[in-house]
């Protein structure tokens, strides 16, 4: 890697960081609340189900050292390039055996890749963070995170879609239509600052974007959600997710998915926003 963000992150190895955390069920009932089903808030000793780790082991950084878009100034896993905006790009889970609630564990956290790209507004960061959680010893999930940054926010090309949720055939269906109150909570119990999400005037004027802007990790558990609620005999053992082009507030939008796996979000012109597959026990 040479010359441009290259030279920005040439050299940069963040040392590894370990966390622990309770995990205790207040965060797992909240979320549970937050999807309409509180009846699925698990309780101490219970599983917590795919995803919903993300509830866990937060990292609270003091007002004062936060920056202009909400995230964190400075951070481990963050690279150190000049005006950073940040994109979630998708992720990889591997679940060797679920999470107990109420139970405490641990979290190592490592730099997996940094790669420079060009994209087709100028150069990109591609930074994995690999996440290794044990619990009582034993590995219990290994979650690898691929997160996009660029030097300065992209240029507008996104529109809203107007119009109702679509219609799918699929046989797993999970209607959304997020609203500002939706995100907020999200945003909350995520420890997810990102003004993206809640700054409507921040969204639009700065970052380019037309509306609030629905969290990717969401997009992801909803449809993590769908093999939960439909094959509740079958244990999820991984997890790929992609995230292909934003999802806004107020889109009528669809998650789909099949006993095969195949898991997406469509909009209502058929196209996917985010796609997933799953592998199931």
């Amino acid at each position: 890697m040479t010359g441009g963000l290259a030279a920005h992150v040439a050299g940069w190895h963040p040392e590894p960081q370990t966390t622990t955390d309770e995990l205790p069920p207040g965060p797992a009932a909240a979320l549970a609340a937050m999807l309409d089903r509180p009846g699925d808030a698990p309780a101490a000793g219970e599983p917590l189900p795919p995803l919903w780790h993300w509830l866990y082991f937060l990292e609270w950084t003091p007002q004062a050292e936060l920056g202009a878009d909400g995230h964190p100034a400075h951070g481990r896993f963050l690279p150190p390039i000049p005006d950073r905006t940040r994109m979630f790009a998708g992720g990889r889970l591997r679940l060797h055996a679920p999470l107990r609630v109420g139970r405490p564990a641990e979290r190592t956290s490592t730099l997996a890749g940094v790669n420079v790209k060009q994209g087709r507004s100028g150069e990109l960061v591609f930074v994995t963070v690999r996440h290794e959680i044990r619990q009582d010893g034993e590995p219990r999930i290994t979650d690898e995170q691929d997160l996009v940054y660029r030097a300065g926010a992209a240029p507008a090309r996104h529109q809203v879609q107007d119009g109702p949720v679509p219609s799918s055939p699929a046989p797993w269906r999970l209607p959304l239509v997020a609203d500002p109150p939706l995100l907020f909570r999200f945003s909350a119990l995520t420890a997810n600052a990102h003004r993206i999400h809640y700054d409507l005037p921040y969204a639009r004027d700065v970052e380019g974007f037309p509306a609030l802007v629905v969290h990717g990790p969401l997009l992801a558990v909803l449809m993590a959600e769908l093999p939960r609620r439909h094959a509740p005999d079958r244990r999820v053992t991984a997890l790929t997710y992609r995230f292909r082009r934003p999802v806004f507030a107020g889109e009528g939008v669809l998650v789909t998915g099949s006993p095969d796996g195949r898991l997406a979000v469509i909009d209502a012109a058929g196209l996917a926003r985010a796609q997933a597959e799953v592998e199931l026990s």
